[in-house]
């Protein structure tokens, strides 16, 4: 049965962890605190060198942090090696043996623990179809693909029940529509099992497609924790708005302030109201985030005004890139329609309207 949310399952206090001595000391980790709670899909997301695979490697033991606690379930496990952990961890090559089969390679880890046979061949059954791999149970792993090596990995790893799973950028090696596949997947075996995931990614579109709850990550701190729509719609900072998904970002001095509200004007002398975050007092020249898919494109006027430098089809949407006549540069992300074409052509005059609460200011 999967356990209930509400407690964590790891608790970081405080963590550093230092590599180096003298000058060249480097701090990969810098006094990082964060619960995962049980039952939850949790990403580490950042770009590389930001310290993600080391807060991985730490709560999986194979490196120890040099201050500061892990707790799991309330117990220090910060000195404890990797198998004395009820954690598992799936590797980004996914490390199986190829000279065994898909069934041997998810009961090895079960022998090493010294279980019975008959528990092993009920266990090794139980996830062959949970990762719907029964029909290739006795095929060797270097025959298989390697979205199958990835479920078999994921079996393997599952299969002595740990108390939570470590997931370190497991996808990254898969095409770009086997990715996707996988990603649901995912999902659907952490809902099934009960399983604290902590998985690790660089993937921006892969953190929000999975997770219940991000932690971005740069320079070794963690920048903010919240739910999907919580990091993508109310960033607490320029990096974070910047890292998760597309962001215009315009140059804007401050007029006034009220009610989590701040009237900013724009370089092209339009005046806007933008949110503030609580407690944030900003100085008289801010920065102003906008959405691209939270502005809209006018052939008349608007907030903003500009010039078509690019239209970039996605299929599902258009990005339209304008350049304004405060010399910066704006994204409009339009959703398309069975209609040919956005509207608009390269050169063309445009106004772009921004929506009611559209416009942010954040943290430098």
């Amino acid at each position: 049965m999967p356990e209930q949310p509400g407690r964590n399952a790891i608790e970081v206090r405080g963590v550093r962890k230092v590599f180096g001595t003298g000058e060249s000391q480097v701090a990969a980790l810098d006094t990082v605190s964060v619960s995962i709670r049980e039952n939850e899909f949790f990403t580490l997301l950042g770009p590389s060198g930001c310290g993600k695979t080391t807060l991985l490697r730490l709560i999986a033991g194979f490196d120890f942090p040099s201050a500061g606690e892990i707790l799991l379930h309330g117990q220090d496990i910060a000195p404890l090696p990797p198998f004395k952990r009820p954690v598992n961890t799936v590797f980004q090559n996914y490390a199986l043996f190829p000279h065994m089969t898909v069934a041997e390679n998810i009961g090895f880890g079960l022998e090493m623990l010294g279980k019975p046979k008959t528990e092993v061949k009920a266990r090794v059954a139980e996830m062959l179809k949970l990762v719907k791999m029964e029909a290739l149970s006795n095929r060797r792993t270097s025959q298989i693909s390697g979205g199958q090596q990835q479920r078999v990995a994921l079996a393997r790893a599952l299969a002595p029940q740990p108390k939570v799973l470590l997931l370190d950028e497991p996808l990254s090696a898969l095409d770009f529509k086997l990715r996707k596949e996988m990603q649901i997947e995912l999902k659907r075996l952490q809902h099934e099992t009960g399983i604290t995931f902590i998985f690790v990614t660089h993937d921006q579109e892969e953190a929000l497609t999975m997770s219940d709850r991000i932690a971005v990550m740069s320079s070794g701190k963690i920048l903010q924790v919240g739910s999907p729509w919580d990091i993508y719609d109310k960033p607490a900072e320029r990096f974070v708005a910047d890292f998760i998904g597309e962001t215009n970002f315009l140059t804007a001095a401050i007029t006034g302030m009220g009610n989590g509200k701040a009237r900013a004007t724009l370089k092209s002398g339009v005046t806007i109201d933008a949110t503030v975050a609580e407690g944030f007092q900003p100085k008289d020249i801010a920065t102003v985030v906008v959405r691209p898919e939270h502005a809209k494109l006018t052939s008349g006027k608007g907030d903003l005004s500009g010039t078509v430098e690019n239209i970039v089809y996605f299929g599902t949407d258009t990005h339209i890139h304008v350049r304004l006549d405060s010399s910066e540069a704006f994204t409009v992300r339009q959703q398309n329609t069975r209609s040919a074409g956005c509207g608009f052509e390269l050169g063309d005059k445009v106004g772009i309207s921004i929506g009611n609460d559209a416009a942010q200011i954040l943290r430098d």
